[in-house]
C-alpha cells in the first residue's frame, strides 16, 4: 500500500497537509498513546467485520502478485486508513467490501481502538490486519480480521509511524518513524499478534537534505529476494539497504543508494521480476527507474522522470505496478492525477502514457486489487475513495462507479 507524509521543506510537519482540511490546519504535533501495551478488543462500529472474513493466502505486494486464474466473485475486503485526531477525521480503521466486478465500495463499520492508524497492511494468511499509530509515540497495532479484535499495540521506539509492511515470511512487521527516521522490526506470533521490538535503527548518516531538520523514514518494504529490506528516507535523500536476521529479528545496513540533494524519496515499488523498482520523489516532483542487485541488496538509483504533472505545486505519492508488470500508476498530489506509464524492456524503463483525473483531491495512496483488475486512489482532501478498472491490453483507467465517502481517507487496502 502507500505511506503518507507531506513535502518536509524548512521542517514541514507530516500534519501541513491535514491542516487543509479546516480547523486541523497547523496542528501541533500530536499526544501519542503508544506504549506497548495491549488494547480492550474493539469489534467494528455499525456492524461486524463479517465483510472481512480470513483470507487464503493472499499479497497486497506488486511484487508477489500474480494475474487471478480465473473472474473473482463475490465482496472482497476492503480496509480504510485514516487520521482520527483531525478535524473531520475517522473514528478508526474503516471496513468495507468492494465488488471485484463492478468496483462498488460497500460501509459495513470502523474497528475502533487504534488511533491514527494513516497506513494498513496485512499478514501474508489475511488473517491479521496491522496499523500505524502515526502520533509523537509511534506505535503498531494488530487486529484480527474476522471479527475486528484489536489483538494489542507496541511501541516502536520511535515518533510518528508513518508506514508498516509484513516480511513475505509472515514472522516479522516492519515499520517505519518518520519523526524520528527511525525503522523497527517487531516479532509475529502464530495467532498474528505482536511481540517486543526486536530492532530498531536510526538514520544518522548521511547529513539531512536540503530544507530538512533531520531525517525522515517514510517506507520500509522487502525486496522481492526476500532476504534484504530496504528503508526510503525523505530527509537524508537516502534509501537504506538492510539484511534481516530473520532468526533474530534484527536489521544490518549493507547499502545505501543517494538521490539528488533535496528530491526527498517517499515510496518505492518493486517490479515483480524483482531486478527493477520505481522511486517516488516527493519534494522535487520526479520519480526514477532504480536497478536492484539481489546479492547484495544494492540499489541504484537512475535519473529523475517526470511524473506527467502540469499543476505548479505537485508531490508524487507512490507508484502501484500491475501484477504481470506491464504498466505502472502513480499517485500526484496536487496535480490531483494519476499518471499512467508502460513498463519496457523487462522492467528496466517506463514511458510515461499521460493522466488522468484521480477522481478526489490530493491522492495519498493507491494499491490495486490482487488481481490487478481495480485500482483504488484515497483522496485525502476530498475524504473519498475512487475506483478505477484497468484495462489489462494497454493500461487504460476508466472509473468504476462514484467515489466511496470515507473520512480523510489516507490509505485503501483491498483484500
Amino acid at each position: 500500500m502507500g505511506s503518507g507524509t507531506e513535502a518536509a521543506h524548512g521542517g514541514w510537519s507530516r500534519r501541513r497537509f491535514v491542516g487543509a482540511l479546516g480547523a486541523a490546519a497547523g496542528a501541533p504535533v500530536l499526544a501519542g498513546c503508544g506504549d506497548g501495551a495491549s488494547r480492550t478488543p474493539a469489534a467494528p462500529e455499525g456492524g461486524t467485520a463479517s465483510g472481512a472474513p480470513a483470507q487464503p493466502s493472499v499479497s497486497t505486494s506488486a511484487s508477489a502478485s500474480a494475474p487471478a486464474s480465473k473472474e473473482p466473485s463475490g465482496p472482497r475486503p476492503l480496509y480504510l486508513g485514516t487520521y482520527t485526531s483531525v478535524d473531520g477525521g475517522g473514528r478508526g480503521i474503516g471496513v468495507a467490501t468492494y465488488d471485484p466486478v463492478s468496483g462498488r465500495i460497500t460501509g459495513s463499520g470502523t474497528i475502533t481502538g487504534v488511533p491514527d492508524p494513516s497506513y494498513l497492511a496485512v499478514h501474508p494468511d489475511g488473517r491479521t490486519l496491522y496499523a500505524v499509530q502515526e502520533r509523537e509515540r509511534g506505535a503498531v497495532t494488530a487486529v484480527r480480521t474476522a471479527d475486528g479484535e484489536v489483538l494489542g499495540s507496541r511501541a516502536t521506539g520511535g515518533a510518528h509511524t508513518c508506514h508498516l509492511s509484513v516480511h513475505p515470511g509472515g514472522r516479522w512487521l516492519l515499520s517505519a518513524d518518520y519523526g524520528s527516521g527511525t525503522v523497527a522490526v517487531h516479532p509475529i506470533d502464530a495467532s498474528g499478534a505482536l511481540g517486543e521490538r526486536t530492532g530498531l535503527v536510526t538514520h544518522s548518516r548521511p547529513a539531512p537534505g536540503p530544507g530538512q531538520e533531520g531525517p525522515h523514514a517514510h517506507q520500509i518494504v522487502t525486496a522481492p529476494d526476500g532476504g534484504h529490506v530496504l528503508a526510503v528516507d525523505l530527509g537524508t535523500d537516502t534509501v537504506y539497504s538492510y539484511r534481516l536476521d530473520q532468526r533474530a529479528g534484527t536489521l544490518t545496513e549493507v547499502a545505501q543508494a543517494h538521490t539528488r540533494p533535496g528530491a526527498g524519496p517517499r515510496h518505492l515499488t518493486f517490479h515483480p521480476g524483482g531486478r527493477y523498482a520505481y522511486l517516488a520523489d516527493e519534494v522535487d516532483d520526479t520519480v526514477s527507474v532504480c536497478s536492484y542487485d539481489p546479492p547484495s541488496g544494492r540499489l541504484t538509483i537512475g535519473r529523475p522522470q517526470s511524473t506527467g504533472a502540469k499543476a505548479g505545486t505537485n508531490h508524487p505519492a507512490q507508484f502501484a505496478v500491475t501484477p504481470d508488470g506491464a504498466y505502472a500508476f502513480l499517485a500526484n498530489r496536487g496535480d490531483d492525477t494519476i499518471a499512467r506509464y508502460a513498463v519496457e524492456a523487462d522492467g528496466a524503463r517506463l514511458r510515461l502514457l499521460g493522466t488522468v483525473p484521480s477522481g478526489g483531491e490530493f491522492p495519498r495512496q493507491l494499491a490495486l486489487s490482487p488481481d490487478g483488475g481495480l485500482l483504488f486512489t484515497a483522496n485525502q482532501r476530498s475524504g473519498t475513495v475512487g475506483v478505477f478498472r484497468v484495462d489489462g491490453r494497454d493500461g487504460a483507467l476508466r472509473r468504476a462507479g462514484g467515489p466511496f465517502a470515507s473520512p480523510v481517507a489516507v490509505c485503501a487496502l483491498p483484500l
